[in-house]
């Protein structure tokens, strides 16, 4: 009987993950990753997390399977808090979700359920696996998951074939409302839970209060770029190798203060995102601000109007050599090679078409349609119809 060990969240995914396991005639049992308890940080007076871990509890219990928690909270701090401050203070904007499930449910977590003796470790995405044979080797795809709205496959997308292996994903080919009628079936706790909302594990965290208890406020002003400045018109050199033609349509447009007009002033650059409109304060204006840029050295942050702004749009982007990733790594492009893809540039986009082209210094992922606020840190995913098979870090 092969032995599973579930990551149970508190939420009604991984309930009706565990039952279904269970079903299938798995030994399950269920460990909750408690990631979180730095009081320095205060982020609301909940504890959300207690909450969860018992409602873990009492679904473990209905289920008859084996309990217990498992405190991660040292490397959750070091791999994924720090990373995040780090990413911040350098005006990059991480993802949070896609690095949690790389580093800590997929790797510290995966250790711990190994050590236990398990064959699996599976968890309540919306995603789906299945494994195909490339020249007499097991190759495993993360695909999709079958609710077209619920698909998480894009959190995945910076998972190894070692973690796949290892990896079950119960409730990708259901529909969030079948899962919520099963644990309604089943009586489970979390049946109507909502699901939640915030950094994986740590709760109720707002960004921003989160960032200005370790990044310093400093004062640094607010620029409006006109939408018809020449920066937008500046025209390609004749002659470019299709690399530098590539490095054009992602460069960072060179804005300086006195380009544009001065609107308002903020507490810090690090606090803002590319495509960001809330939280600026600038009154007055005939449509929403937008930011365009930010820039962490000199602490200025740029802003245009509306969401049609030339500012926010680019046709391509770049991602380090270092920070190529392929799941599926007998597809990997060599250096001059390129390839047709989908791809998004955040959870939930829709798919977009694009061109993987890979070059000795790195790759470009260039688009059919300019995308909106492509923002450095985050992640690029490229999918082939249903299956992601590789994803980066946009730099």
């Amino acid at each position: 009987m092969k032995r599973v060990v579930v990551g149970l969240s508190g939420g009604v995914d991984s309930s009706v993950a565990a039952y279904l396991l269970q079903e299938q005639g798995y030994e399950v049992i269920g460990l909750f990753m408690k990631n979180w308890h730095d009081d320095s940080v205060t982020i609301s007076n909940e504890c959300p997390w207690l909450e969860d871990s018992n409602d873990a509890l009492l679904v473990a219990e209905k289920l008859g399977i084996p309990f217990q928690t498992v405190d991660l909270s040292e490397e959750y701090k070091e791999k994924i808090v720090d990373y995040m401050f780090n990413e911040y203070e350098k005006g990059r904007t991480p993802n949070p979700d896609v690095l949690c499930n790389r580093e800590i449910k997929f790797d510290v977590f995966m250790k711990i359920a190994l050590s236990l003796g398990a064959d699996y470790v599976a968890t309540g995405h919306y995603c789906q696996k299945s494994e195909i044979e490339v020249n007499g080797e097991t190759v495993y795809q993360l695909k999709a998951g079958a609710d077209t709205n619920k698909d998480q496959s894009y959190f995945l997308c910076q998972l190894s074939q070692e973690q796949l292996a290892k990896s079950l994903f119960p409730i990708g080919e259901l529909t969030k409302p079948e899962v919520r009628e099963i644990a309604a079936q089943m009586d489970l706790i979390t049946a109507e839970k909502k699901d939640s909302q915030g950094l994986c594990f740590i709760g109720k965290v707002r960004l921003p209060e989160f960032l200005q208890q370790k990044l310093q406020p400093k004062d640094g002003l607010i620029i409006q770029i006109d939408k018809n400045d020449s920066v937008y018109n500046s025209e390609k050199q004749e002659g470019l190798t299709l690399e530098e033609d590539l490095a054009f349509d992602a460069r960072k447009l060179p804005y300086t203060p006195e380009m544009g007009k001065k609107v308002g002033k903020h507490q810090g650059a690090h606090y803002f995102t590319i495509g960001q409109r809330k939280g600026l304060n600038v009154g007055g204006t005939t449509d929403p601000l937008f930011i365009i840029a930010t820039n962490v050295a000199t602490n200025t942050i740029y802003t245009g109007l509306t969401s049609q702004h030339p500012g926010l749009f680019k046709k391509a982007l770049q991602i380090e050599k270092s920070e190529v990733h392929w799941i599926r790594k007998d597809l990997a492009l060599a250096n001059g090679e390129t390839m047709d893809v989908m791809a998004r540039i955040r959870y939930r986009q829709p798919l977009q078409k694009a061109t993987l082209h890979q070059f000795e210094n790195g790759m470009f992922v260039a688009f059919q349609e300019p995308q909106s606020a492509i923002t450095e840190g985050q992640f690029v995913a490229w999918y082939l119809e249903e299956e992601l098979v590789g994803s980066g870090v946009i730099s």
